[in-house]
């Protein structure tokens, strides 16, 4: 019997060629594209997952109660963690982690490598797999180093590196460090990523830094002894915290700040390590959101649930073609499970081999997929047990509830009605429903597309108040002194006429190609009250380089020796102050041991940190105790790929032996909403699917409508209708549906794009354009799929319409 069923399906799904490729493409897509972006969002949520200690793990952060309200840090002083350790009890490991580019050499080349300056603990607590080495002290020794593998092939080749001994520049001298581990690579889906692993205390500052506690710059990680909760733990730190800020606090109760809701003005917290990679500090509370893979999830789920949809209400039209033979098998003695067993066997048949060309499909796909998409996810993150049951699970479920409601309602058909055709199914309730829905999803998808996009050019294009198409920012990652390198660099280019200015600074503008992006604050009392500012370290030339405005004053010139006594600052910052009436007459003691530090000048507010956010205020010192790490060239508009060439040849000459990383600002711009044009990207193809989709079920199912009153449009034509009437007549219908998901559609993608938004300090305004763009877009692209095959039947020969039956 089951042979039988087998012929029957095939001669069945082949006789209705037209709509079985029409479910087998949809399906074919949608399965196809969810397994890519489940695949993605599986990756996304696996960060940090491989740690075996994960559960006991936690990075330390405090929040802090300021005037302004709460404040969250992650960086600590470097006595922190050996205190914490030692008077709070249920510490099993702790570790301080400063992340930093560490120029390494070994014979005569040198390589600019990511290091982690880390304590001995940091191996105990996280899972980073040996290949070379001593399993249990991974770094042992204050003078011992560990390499991850890319790192030990990029120095020593394919030898061996364990025992060899290297150079690493430490501030401004260089020194030796054996290799006493090699690391597997580092997992993609880790948020800590590194090269080399340095003791923490051989880095340049810890020596004076080691007690003092006012100087914040690294994280910390925890591992808590078994039994110890992160709730038990956060309540035993309360007079630790007392202990070690008790300053800050009463300064912070001087200033006007309101304690918490346990009353207090400092709180240590934790933070658990797998919720690192979604944490959000910026409001000045904790928000994890995975808002990220769960997009990817609900958008894989709204392209099935599209393509389902579309497989439904073809099988069910279709099922209207099959009355006649229902009525007859049920004649000649077929139950109902038997009907309902043929019926499912071919909705199987198709989902069979939709899901075989969909792997296949995927499989094509999955390189430009991760290219365009800049992931690192593949399908090894699918093939676990509990991923692939869900999925077997999954697929049983859908071909049920698709496969089976059609089956349902074809196998429970009255036998009589059956045999006159006969099929009343409340006016086509379940399949108009449908169409809403998709319609809805698609608007929805729209809609989101438009924002993002609108979004992500609103950040391009924003005014971010310097120069960011003409100016090349450099990584200064040799051995030479930055400021030497600096003054080499305008030495060098000097002659050239498309270089129009040369300056240096210790922090980046965006995101280099080095990846780092960084951020230095500065607390200090200010007549009776603390401010705090984020500082910057610059050369001469800083303003003229980056076209900053000045808006009153002067930056810092070669003509006045006491400018390294001096600060320029920015407009938040005069706000800080509170010195709107005259800045310029602002001096201010760092310290009560200080000199006097004058500013001399104002400059217009800039956006120097992530354009996200609001602009804080900034205070620029020329101090030349303090390193440059990056230098700026600004070149003239003109020939800008042959001014880039010229200064690439230029920094070769000077550092030689070290690696050129010179970029655009406009492009380290982009890389910092490298996120949002993923996800802008990922929303785009998701609806420019769910429309091919819902197309696909659109024009299938006006294939069946006309089909089914071909004899109405033949007797309307012979008693005069036109053309346009017919076409209007049978394709109102269909837009009233469209109209309908509008309706449903625009206030769901109002809500959820205004909360994404919310996390933007500079948001695009949510027009009203965005929704009504959606809407007439999905109703052109409805209009055009119905329209093009209802045009051609009212176009049709009368004779011949009714004739067909």
């Amino acid at each position: 019997m089951f042979k039988n069923y087998i012929k029957i399906a095939w001669r069945n799904l082949f006789k209705n060629r037209v709509f079985t490729a029409a479910n087998i493409v949809g399906l074919t897509l949608a399965f196809a594209v969810a397994l890519l972006l489940t695949m993605t969002a599986l990756f996304e949520l696996s960060y940090d997952q491989f740690h075996v200690n994960k559960a006991s793990v936690y990075q330390v952060y405090y929040t802090n109660q300021t005037p302004k309200g709460s404040d969250i840090s992650t960086a600590n002083p470097v006595p922190f963690a050996p205190a914490l350790k030692e008077e709070v009890p249920g510490v099993k490991h702790i570790s301080r982690a400063l992340s930093e580019n560490a120029l390494v050499s070994y014979g005569e080349n040198d390589f600019n490598l990511d290091a982690e300056y880390v304590d001995a603990d940091f191996f105990s607590i996280f899972s980073f797999p040996l290949l070379l080495g001593d399993t249990n002290k991974p770094m042992p020794d204050q003078n011992l180093v560990s390499l991850t593998e890319e790192a030990s092939r990029k120095l020593f080749g394919n030898t061996d590196g364990i025992g060899k001994t290297v150079r690493i520049l430490i501030g401004k001298e260089e020194k030796p460090f054996t290799v006493s581990s090699i690391l597997k690579s580092i997992p993609d889906n880790s948020s800590v990523s590194f090269d080399i692993a340095i003791p923490f205390d051989s880095h340049w500052e810890y020596k004076e830094n080691i007690d003092v506690w006012d100087a914040r710059n690294h994280p910390v990680y925890v591992q808590l002894e078994d039994g110890v909760s992160k709730s038990q733990f956060e309540k035993s730190t309360v007079d630790f915290t007392l202990l070690h800020n008790e300053e800050l606090i009463n300064n912070m109760k001087r200033d006007g700040a309101q304690p918490d809701v346990n009353g207090n003005y400092a709180q240590l917290g934790l933070l658990s390590y797998t919720d690192k990679r979604f944490a959000n500090f910026n409001s000045g509370v904790l928000n994890v959101k995975r808002t990220f893979p769960y997009m990817i999830l609900g958008i894989a789920f709204l392209i099935i649930f599209i393509a389902c949809a579309n497989f439904v209400n073809m099988n069910i039209a279709l099922g209207e073609k099959r009355l006649k033979e229902i009525g007859m098998r049920k004649t000649l003695g077929a139950v109902k499970g038997q009907l309902f067993g043929q019926f499912w066997l071919e909705s199987l048949l198709v989902f069979a081999i939709a899901i075989v060309l969909a792997l296949v499909l995927s499989n094509l796909l999955i390189n430009p997929y991760k290219t365009l998409f800049n992931t690192n996810a593949t399908f090894a993150n699918l093939m676990t047990p509990t991923i692939l049951g869900s999925f077997l699970l999954g697929i049983l479920l859908v071909t049920l509830v698709t496969g089976g409601y059609p089956a349902l309602l074809l196998s429970k058909l009255n036998t009589l009605k059956a045999l006159k055709g006969k099929w009343e199914l409340g006016k086509n309730g379940v399949r108009n429903a449908l169409i809403v829905v998709q319609f809805v999803i698609a608007i929805v998808l729209i809609t989101g597309t438009l924002v993002f996009q609108g979004q992500i050019q609103f950040m391009r294009n924003k005014n971010l108040g310097f120069n960011k198409e003409q100016v090349v920012s450099i990584p200064l990652n040799g051995k030479k002194d930055s400021y030497r390198v600096v003054e080499l660099l305008r030495n060098e280019l000097q002659g050239n006429g498309n270089i129009l200015a040369v300056s240096g600074s210790d922090n980046n503008l965006g995101r280099g190609k080095d990846g780092s992006i960084s951020s230095s604050v500065l607390g200090f009392e200010y007549k009776g009250r603390i401010v705090h500012s984020n500082v910057l370290t610059v050369d001469y030339d800083y303003a003229k380089t980056l076209d900053l405005q000045l808006v009153e004053g002067r930056m810092f010139s070669k003509e006045y020796s006491a400018d390294s006594l001096s600060m320029v600052i920015n407009e938040a910052m005069v706000k800080e102050l509170n010195e709107k009436e005259n800045p310029l007459a602002t001096r201010v003691y760092f310290d009560e041991d200080s000199v006097a530090y004058n500013v001399i000048g104002v400059l217009k507010d800039f956006n120097h940190q992530d354009v996200s956010k609001s602009i804080e205020p900034l205070t620029f010192f020329l101090d030349r105790d303090y390193e440059l790490y990056y230098a700026y060239v600004k070149v003239a508009p003109a020939d800008m790929a042959k001014s880039f060439d010229a200064i690439k040849n230029a920094w070769q000459k000077i550092e030689p032996n070290a690696e050129f990383l010179g970029s655009f600002l406009d492009e380290n711009i982009d890389r910092t909403f490298r996120r949002e044009k993923t996800m802008a990207t990922i929303v785009t193809a998701g609806s420019v699917l769910g429309i091919v989709l819902s197309c696909i079920g659109l024009f299938a199912m006006s294939l069946l409508v006309v089909a089914q009153r071909t004899k109405e449009i033949g007797v309307r034509k012979v008693i005069g209708a036109s053309t346009s009437s017919i076409t209007i007549l049978l394709t109102k219908d269909f837009l009233k549906l469209v109209g309908i998901a509008f309706v449903i559609g625009t206030p769901i993608s109002w809500y959820v794009l205004d909360q994404w938004l919310q996390d933007y300090a500079f948001r695009v305004p949510l027009s009203v354009w965005f929704f009504v763009g959606a809407g007439l877009l999905a109703a052109l692209i409805a209009l055009l799929t119905v329209g093009a095959r209802t045009m051609k039947a009212a176009a049709a020969n009368p004779v011949k319409s009714l004739r067909t039956e």
